[in-house]
């Protein structure tokens, strides 16, 4: 229902005053009275449209509101509960010949008084959803992370927990943190899609961490040892000589706790071998050299 014009609802123009607006509603009422078409859902639900249009047009300030903002941004603003406030068509349903006698309970689904509104069941809160960016290391680690949010319009400030481990696209639930409830509902939830950035040294893979190191033509030939960037500080590993270009070495127990567990993945070291661009004459002469003799 909220998303048709009302204007439209009732057959109008937006230019309509205030007489069009009334005798257009006495028109539509007259025809859609659940009174005249008793068993006949489309009517009522047609009945239901107009007396929402004319509950909103009728009220200059809800009139108002509706022509600056348009459908969508006035029921970001109104409630249904706001929309009936303060609405009364008793004496011109009596004008009509029609009693208001619970016709309103019946077709709203009860709680409506006439000049009182619609009062609805308690009714929960709309979920929040919203992305919550991390670094890599924030992520690894876990800790608490500040985030700012608008709650019902006003500007809220809450400490998440981050479980260490958590991985990209993880989902945290914050209970009671989302849309307050409608007529003392409960609160809904607010969800946390988890960013995670991406880090200079470390790529993950599930549990392991990756970290390329690049060595000389010459070190990967006759072996070598060279410190290593870890999540826990540097450390040095042997390369043995020989090595060829996309191997792994394993350092087991470097990676990444899984979230809730101890047990960490492991750090994968992976070799690349540098090819020199430019040669001088004294190097270029060696590696003839190596060649001629089957290197």
């Amino acid at each position: 229902m909220n998303s048709k014009d009302y204007y439209q609802v009732l057959g109008l123009q937006k230019e309509a005053s205030a007489e069009e607006i009334k005798k257009a509603y006495r028109k539509l009422a007259v025809k859609y009275h659940p009174d005249k078409n008793q068993g006949n859902k489309e009517a009522e639900e047609k009945f239901k449209e107009i007396n929402e249009a004319y509950a909103v047009l009728s009220d200059p300030q809800k009139k108002s509101q509706y022509d600056q903002f348009g459908s969508t941004g006035f029921h970001q603003r109104y409630s249904q509960e706001d929309i009936f406030r303060g609405f009364d068509v008793g004496d011109i349903f009596k004008d009509m010949g029609f009693g208001t006698d619970d016709i309103f309970s019946r077709i709203f689904g009860g709680g409506f008084q006439q000049g009182a509104g619609y009062r609805p069941r308690k009714q929960r809160g709309r979920d929040f959803n919203m992305e919550l960016p991390l670094t890599f290391r924030e992520a690894v680690a876990g800790g608490e992370k500040r985030v700012a949010y608008l709650r019902d319009g006003v500007k809220e400030e809450i400490s998440v927990k981050i479980p260490p481990g958590i991985e990209n696209d993880a989902r945290l639930r914050i209970k009671g943190k989302g849309e307050k409830g409608f007529n003392n509902g409960p609160p809904g939830d607010l969800y946390l899609t988890v960013k995670v950035g991406e880090d200079a040294m470390f790529t993950r893979e599930g549990n392991d961490i990756v970290v390329e190191l690049a060595i000389s033509l010459t070190e990967a030939s006759l072996g070598t040892s060279r410190e290593v960037p870890t999540l826990e500080g540097s450390k040095r590993i042997k390369i043995p000589a020989g090595i060829q270009p996309g191997t792994k070495i394993r350092l087991k127990g470097f990676g990444v706790a899984p979230m809730g567990k101890a047990a960490k993945g492991d750090l994968f070291v992976k070799i690349g071998v540098r090819i020199p661009e430019h040669l001088s004459e004294a190097q270029k002469k060696l590696m003839e050299e190596l060649a001629a003799s089957g290197i």
